[in-house]
């Protein structure tokens, strides 16, 4: 009994095997489509019960289609939703060494790095690469050695949407903790994105740096002028954590070097005022923004007071 039972399990996979093998796209959608909503959050164990102890066949179809298809999105979400599936079984560690042989995490940082790729894609890519470093130290090495930082930065900086930065984030995080070879360069890379164009990229580093400052211990002294830069924003949540990590670090050994920056900014440089009121219009009408140098200066004295 437990033979035919066992013959008949084969011989499902099989037929599903030979169905992705042929199908065309919307075949293989319905296939993942069914193993999304049939399998999620099963042990190693169970998927290997589920395909007859060949559930690493359907995960190298599944990788293969990934590296071929990512550029042009074919079916990317179910793929990464399935891939996930394995990566996140526990006691299915075989699974995540079968995906990175094949150059997985290769894959799932350039789709984080895609313009074309689409907001929750590149989400889905982030919780994949989440799991992969959740797995160990050697795994998180193994995203680093792949230039993994520099591409999740990236992506926090450019991304539009709220929920890919706080993936990247949370990644950048684990990536700097429990990881003493790299991270030194997690902390840099946080520190870079100080200067970059996107609000709640700046707010998102700064609360960052609050975390990984203490792992690092030393404080870089390249994070003084972006630091301080930042006070000029308009966007009260960014000028919040940055005076919050400011007063971190004056636990560390850029305190001198912060706080005479800090005086500094308490009598604004007369070009920028002069510059300011040449740019005015009196008969416009309209209501001018503070001087950016202004609301720098009323940060540095509630960061002194």
């Amino acid at each position: 009994m437990g033979s035919a039972k066992q013959q008949a399990s084969i011989s499902r996979v099989m037929n599903i095997l030979q169905e992705w093998d042929k199908g065309a796209k919307s075949v293989r959608r319905k296939i993942l489509v069914d193993f999304i909503e049939q399998n999620q959050n099963k042990t190693g164990p169970e998927l290997e019960q589920e395909f007859a102890q060949a559930a690493s066949l359907f995960l190298t179809r599944l990788t293969a289609w990934l590296r071929l298809s990512y550029m042009t999105g074919n079916c990317l979400s179910e793929l990464l939703q399935s891939i996930t599936i394995f990566l996140s079984a526990s006691s299915g560690h075989k699974f995540m060494t079968e995906f990175m042989e094949v150059g997985g995490t290769l894959t799932l940082l350039e789709i984080i790095g895609l313009k074309q790729a689409k907001e929750h894609d590149k989400a889905e890519a982030l919780k994949c690469l989440h799991h992969i470093a959740n797995a160990g130290r050697k795994y998180k090495e193994l995203i680093c050695e792949s230039y993994g930082i520099r591409a999740v930065a990236e992506c926090l900086a450019k991304s539009k949407g709220e929920e890919t930065q706080d993936a990247c984030k949370n990644l950048l995080l684990m990536l700097a903790q429990g990881n003493p070879k790299f991270q030194n360069q997690v902390y840099k890379g946080l520190i870079a994105l100080l200067p970059c164009s996107s609000p709640k990229a700046q707010q998102m580093a700064c609360n960052a740096l609050r975390v990984v400052q203490p792992i690092v211990g030393s404080a870089n002294a390249t994070i003084i002028d972006p630091l301080l830069n930042l006070l000029r924003t308009l966007h009260l949540e960014v000028q919040f954590e940055a005076i919050e990590l400011i007063k971190d670090l004056m636990d560390y050994e850029v305190a001198d070097s912060l706080l005479s920056g800090l005086v500094a900014l308490l009598r604004p440089a007369l070009e920028d005022v002069l510059a300011r009121n040449e740019q005015k219009d009196p008969d416009s009408g309209q209501v001018n923004t503070p001087l950016p140098v202004f609301v720098q200066q009323a940060a540095a004295a509630k960061t002194i007071g």
